[in-house]
């Protein structure tokens, strides 16, 4: 029987490294986990299913390294959110350079689609300076690059508007977006990790569905059971409240991400790439019906 190789998760408490974490766990590999609270409930309920809790912090890239020491694989994501973008950059290249000096033999991080490409978006250049130094480190690793998330829809940003009915996004109703469910990353990522040495070097910008405004609005009235419209919210007005995610949106509609779907998919059958329809049928929406102060929470 071969044995399946040990992978540290980073931001294994988070939305990723959850997904990736649960995937592994699902195809039987060894799993440790990386965070900053083995206190939490999401560390109990890791270490419930079976990972090795190692507590650390990019803030510390010792932490990084010794909860690296010993496993195969590392799967890294940051949060430009969290850190703004000469944060991220700084904490994707020190733990990348942790990866490398704790001998892991393969990294994947997770980056964002067309980060490569010049967007301009500070957010999308902050992760494409980790892909540059990685390229520099010599070591055998892995770019994935995820579209927008479908999960964004109920994100506390969104699910207030959602639940008066209205889908409201930057982009105008008839454009065209390419999403990704957040499970499907997690099974893209473990997908890479057991395909091994033939992924080492390439880079995979990934995305399940594209859809324009509208057409999600539907698919979310149908799933939620109740009228939704769609609201394109002003790039000025965007502006005013997020001068980053204006950039975004600008791009979005300007230029977009350009996945070839139907390639990506032939190429990595073992996924189950859920369609926009799919994700939102299973998706829960009691989130709709909870207190503004508990869905911002």
């Amino acid at each position: 029987m071969t044995t399946k190789p040990t992978v540290l998760v980073t931001g294994a408490t988070g939305q990723q490294g959850g997904s990736v974490a649960r995937a592994l766990f699902g195809q039987g590999y060894p799993v440790r986990a990386l965070t900053r609270n083995p206190d939490s409930a999401a560390a109990r309920a890791l270490a419930a299913a079976g990972a090795q809790i190692h507590t650390g912090d990019f803030s510390d890239p010792g932490s990084v390294e010794r909860a690296a020491r010993g496993a195969d694989a590392m799967f890294l994501v940051t949060n430009f959110w969290e850190t703004g973008a000469e944060g991220e950059t700084q904490q994707g290249v020190s733990a990348a350079k942790a990866a490398k000096a704790a001998g892991v033999g393969h990294l994947v991080f997770s980056s964002v689609a067309d980060a490569d490409k010049a967007t301009g978006i500070p957010h999308f250049e902050s992760k494409y300076r980790v892909e540059e130094a990685i390229a520099e480190l010599d070591i055998a690793h892995t770019i994935i690059a995820p579209a927008g998330f479908m999960e964004n829809v109920t994100a506390p940003w969104s699910i207030g508007a959602l639940s008066q009915g209205t889908y409201a996004f930057g982009l105008p109703p008839e454009r065209k977006l390419q999403l990704i469910a957040v499970a499907d990353i997690g099974a893209f990522a473990a997908a890479v990790i057991g395909r091994g040495a033939s992924v080492f070097g390439q880079r995979f910008d990934i995305a399940g569905d594209e859809l324009t405004g509208t057409e999600q609005a539907a698919i979310l009235a149908q799933a939620i059971g109740r009228p939704i419209r769609y609201q394109e919210i002003p790039l000025e007005a965007a502006r005013q409240q997020d001068a980053e995610s204006a950039i975004m949106f600008e791009w979005f509609d300007r230029v977009g991400y350009d996945v070839d779907i139907p390639a990506l998919h032939k190429a990595f059958p073992e996924v189950a790439w859920r369609s926009f329809e799919a994700w939102a049928r299973k998706a829960d929406w009691s989130v709709l019906n909870q207190p503004p102060q508990a869905i911002a929470g």
